[in-house]
């Protein structure tokens, strides 16, 4: 059976936005038309996978609001005669299942995938990072692919990898391939912010995880690394040292990472979003242009 189940943690508070995320989950920021967690969610319905359990924490709630059926706000658009504006409101009345569960204590990403074990329980699942979009307008196929290689090779996991400046690797959670690193291939290590001359590539987990069930035991006897965090990475390292097997498929080029987690990050993907909409990308593009050009912008 296909896996149509993704993990969507957003618990964390944001603090390299402030003070946009002071009142304000970080992935409700907008990208373009969209919240950051909407291009996430369209992204997971298009590879199929369209049940999501999201893992919130304190001041979350706009997630939850922004997913909800909103029947007083759509009788408002039809009664004020504005019912071009409907289709915009698509998202709520596509067919998933939307589920929610609270991380309490802030210790990490390997703990947020913790909190959702009851509610799993032995099923293999997705995790999709909430503050973290692939490729432009949901036309990713990373997950896809991920879980095309979970159901014919079995292993414990597959992770997304994304070619880093090598000097950026210290920032990375970073691949040790098993030979030759292909668009798909095993891995022999991973390792949590290396220093640069210690980074065995520079292959960079890219946000995008499938995971069987085995991870959680890993997860729960993981003991806290940087940060005084449980991280994620290590448990998958202990998977592979304990003889288990974990994959890597790299993203294509086409579809970049935008990571929503500085205001540089925030605002190249803001920028990348809005030049490409079909509307006012034309336009909008030859503003940037002029400015630019003009010597406004440096």
């Amino acid at each position: 059976m296909t896996i149509d189940l993704a993990v969507i943690p957003v618990a964390g508070f944001g603090t390299r936005l402030l003070p946009l995320t002071k009142s304000q989950p970080k992935e409700m920021l907008p990208v373009g038309r969209k919240p950051v967690v909407q291009h996430v969610v369209e992204e997971l319905a298009r590879a199929g996978v369209r049940r999501h359990l999201f893992v919130t924490g304190p001041g979350k709630t706009a997630i939850e609001n922004h997913f909800d059926e909103d029947a007083e706000l759509v009788q408002r658009l039809r009664v004020g005669g504005k019912e071009e504006l409907l289709q915009e409101l698509e998202y709520e009345r596509q067919s998933r299942e939307v589920f929610y569960t609270r991380q309490r204590r802030q210790l990490g990403l390997g703990h947020a995938v913790l909190c959702a074990r009851p509610l799993l329980q032995q099923q293999p699942f997705v995790v999709a990072l909430g503050d973290s979009i692939i490729g432009l307008h949901a036309r990713s196929t990373i997950v896809r692919r991920l879980i095309d290689v979970f159901e014919s090779e079995g292993p414990a996991a597959v992770i997304a990898f994304e070619e880093v400046p090598r000097a950026d690797v210290h920032r990375y959670g970073i691949a040790s391939p098993r030979g030759a690193a292909g668009d798909v291939f095993e891995l022999a290590d991973l390792i949590e912010k290396p220093p640069v001359d210690e980074a065995p590539s520079n292959l960079a987990v890219a946000a995008r995880y499938v995971l069987s069930p085995a991870v959680f035991d890993a997860l729960a006897s993981t003991p806290p690394g940087r940060g005084d965090e449980i991280q994620l990475t290590d448990a998958l390292r202990t998977m592979i040292r304990d003889g288990r097997r974990v994959f890597g498929v790299r993203l294509p080029e086409d579809e970049p990472r935008f990571d929503i987690g500085n205001f540089e990050s925030y605002f190249r993907a803001f920028v990348e979003f809005a030049i490409s909409d079909p509307d006012h990308g034309p336009r909008l593009r030859s503003h940037v242009l002029k400015l630019v050009e003009g010597g406004r912008c440096s």
